[in-house]
Parts: structure tokens; sequence; C-alpha cells
């Protein structure tokens, strides 16, 4: 399928994955007549996206980035026939994305990884064992490598390893050689209208597959054994009963138990012998952000776990690290999630002494805690905080020695930092100020 159509294009959103847009059409299609669209742009067409959609009726095709929602009304003005899991009239408008023009153009195996958590450590180990049968395995998507950016010197024996989020699944129309699938709960409700719109976006992994193609997942999770249901490829089902000893598994928690054992299953499909994959797996370290130990200083053990941006990844966290977690940051950008079952949670865990909390889900949080006790004592001590230099101050001030404080927010990050990376990082910086 040709995703680039007639002799106009518009990028619409000029992050990372728009500029290697530019690049790759620059490249293969040096006749093009490309626009760019951005309100973060200054002096370049800023007023395209807040038109009611004549701007994009100057294009034959429409490239969408990832975080352009779909409903974006210049869009759904020129809404085309793009197979997208949210409809819209047909119109003679092309919108495609990114994503699709690498499935289109890809000579290589396409193993793709999606779920809400868990994405970027399964698609790393995934590479990291394929990496130790195969000469060329490359690594992109959502984890930060920008697919297009990595075709070049690929052939058919090229495997891809792609992190797909619900954001690069809405519209893709071509189904992966292997698809996996993570547990996925509610997660970026404030870009979808439900959790069934979520669900139906990440569902698009699976709709273009053929009885060729292989679907990997663990049938304890309802959703994605429903997902995988759904199409037509052929089903690899993994357990954590499953034959990778937990000894051999150096990464916390039972999160990362599964995604080492779905990467387990992808890389077998592939043709990975077992001792490769249980070397790859013993030798794989963990990555930043993801229940990464900092150290110790002045006798208190520091993780981040900032990739934890819903009350799940949250409640993993805590069972990973055990009852030695004295401390807890978390809260963050409110992006209306239920935190009910966290607040039962945090209530109920032996330990744990210390809430430090950002706004503005913090005070949510806090409220879920409150209702959970009832009229219990509460063995709990909220600790309201702006900055994560309040946050570190004051955990130092209140983590006893020999115990552990964890950043694992349970939210988004965006009301303070520029991502979940920058809110790590900004950890780490006021912790080594203490040195």
């Amino acid at each position: 399928m040709n995703e680039i159509i007639g002799k106009s294009v518009l990028i619409l959103g000029y992050g990372a994955e728009g500029q290697s847009v530019h690049r790759w059409l620059k490249k293969f299609y040096p006749d093009l007549k490309i626009g760019i669209a951005d309100q973060k742009l200054k002096n370049r067409n800023r007023s395209l996206l807040t038109t009611s959609g004549d701007s994009c009726s100057n294009y034959d095709t429409i490239v969408k980035s990832p975080g352009i929602p779909p409903n974006l009304p210049a869009l759904t003005a020129a809404s085309a026939k793009s197979g997208s899991a949210f409809g819209g009239k047909a119109a003679e408008k092309h919108i495609t994305s990114a994503t699709n023009i690498f499935f289109s153009v890809c000579r290589g195996k396409i193993i793709a990884v999606t779920g809400t958590k868990g994405k970027s450590t399964t698609a790393s180990l995934i590479h990291a064992i394929l990496s130790r049968a195969y000469p060329d395995v490359r690594l992109v998507g959502n984890i930060g490598n920008p697919a297009l950016d990595y075709l070049d010197g690929a052939d058919k024996n090229t495997l891809f390893v792609i992190e797909l989020s619900s954001y690069q699944l809405e519209d893709l129309r071509y189904g992966p050689l292997v698809a996996v699938i993570l547990d996925i709960v509610p997660e970026h409700l404030d870009r979808y209208r439900d959790f069934e719109s979520y669900v139906a976006a990440k569902s698009q992994i699976v709709r273009f597959q053929s009885p060729a193609d292989y679907v990997i997942f663990n049938p304890d999770h309802d959703i994605p054994a429903k997902i995988a249901s759904q199409g037509s490829a052929r089903k690899v089902r993994f357990s954590p009963t499953g034959p990778l000893p937990a000894s051999d598994i150096p990464l916390l928690g039972q999160g990362n138990l599964e995604n080492c054992l779905a990467a387990a299953a992808a890389a077998k499909v592939i043709g990975v012998p077992s001792s490769a994959i249980r070397q790859a797996i013993i030798n794989f370290k963990s990555l930043p952000h993801r229940l990464e130990n900092i150290g110790e200083y002045r006798g208190i053990t520091f993780y981040d776990d900032s990739i934890a941006t819903i009350p799940q990844a949250t409640i993993h966290a805590l069972n990973a690290l055990g009852e030695k977690v004295e401390t807890l940051i978390a809260g963050g950008f409110d992006r209306g999630l239920d935190y009910t079952e966290l607040g039962k949670f945090l209530v109920n865990r032996n330990g744990l002494k210390n809430l430090i909390l950002f706004p503005d889900t913090g005070a949510k949080i806090w409220q879920s805690v409150l209702s959970a006790a009832g009229k219990s004592p509460l063995h709990l001590m909220k600790l309201p905080v702006s900055s994560m230099k309040q946050a570190v101050d004051i955990a130092f001030a209140n983590t006893a020695k020999g115990k552990i404080c964890l950043l694992s927010p349970a939210a988004a990050s965006y009301n303070l930092f520029k991502n979940f990376e920058a809110r790590g990082d900004e950890l780490k910086q006021q912790i080594l100020l203490y040195q």
C-alpha cells in the first residue's frame, strides 16, 4: 500500500516523529510539496492546527503525529479512508502516520509490543535476546527511536522490534509478524472518551495480522486474551508459572517476570535457542526510571520508578520492594484515573509511613487513603509538596536509615515536569546534593 498519495503532504505535529517523517520524505520524495503544522512552532504555519480544516484541504496526504488527537477539528473535516478504529466519513484526503509508512515500506520482519506498562522493558529484552542469534536487529518506535530513521540498509533478514503506544496504534492498518500484548489497564483517559476506546486502539495490533502471524499474550489477563481472540494470528500463550525460573530474572517484580516471559515467547517464535534466551535475560540491565536502584544515601536506599504513571504500576513496585519501603513519593498530572484500589493497598501496607504527595493527584490519592481507612487508625503521614527539592528534603528528614524511599507516582508528570524521564532525573539530581 502506498501511504504517500498525491503531490503534497502536510506533516501534522513536528515532534520527533514529525521530524523523522520530514527527513524521510525529503530523501524519497524530493519533489513533494511539504507543509508543517505544529502549535509549538513559531513563524511556520502555526495557525494550521486551530483552523476549521481549510489548511488541510491544501494537501493530498496528511501525516498525523501520535500526539495529535484524532478528533481535532481540522482532521475531522479532512477525515480520510484510513482504517482507523475511530471511523470517520470517507473524504479525498489521505490521512496516515509515521507508523503506517514504516510498516508499508519495511522489508524486514516486525515484532511489535504493546500494553499499558512494560512495553519498553519487553521490547528491549526481545532486542537483547534476538541480538544474540541474529546479526541485524533494530529497536525502534515509542521507546524513543523513530522507526523511519532506522530503515537504511535493512533487508528481508532484518528484525525490527517496535514498541507501539495506543496513539501509534489508533490508525494502524498493517499487521506485524509477531504481536506481543502485555496487560492492559486504564490509562490515557484524558485522550480517550472511555476505557473501551483505549482498548479499541490497542486492539489494532492484531486487526490486520494473517494466519501466518503470531500473537503472544498471558491468558490470565482478560483484555489481552480477548484482543488476541479477535485476530486470525496463531496464539502463543505465556504464564508466570512458565518454564523460565524466577532465579534467572535479574529484574524486580511480578510485572518484570511477565515481561521476561513475553520476551522469551517472542524469541522462541523467531527461532532463538533456549540457552541464548536464558543468557540474554540473565545479563539484562533494568532500564532507567523503571524500579531503578539509585543507590544508598545517608543510609536510605532510593528507587526511581518514575515510569509508574498508573496506580497498578505503583502497587507492583511496592510489592516488588517489600516492606522496607517507608516513604513513597507519588502524585502528578490528573488524567482521570481511579485511585480507590491504590488507597486500599496503601492503608494495609506494612512498613509504609510517609506519603509525599505532588499535585494534582496527590489530593486524590490521600482521599482514597482516608476513604479506605474509614474510622480505623491511620499509620500514614500526609506530606504535600510542590517541587522535587521539597520531596527529597522531606524524604531525608522522615525516612529511617536502612529503609527505602520510592518514587512511584501513579500519575503522569506533565503538570510539573516535561515527562517521566525529567521527573526521575530531577529526583537523582536532588539526591546528589546530599552527598
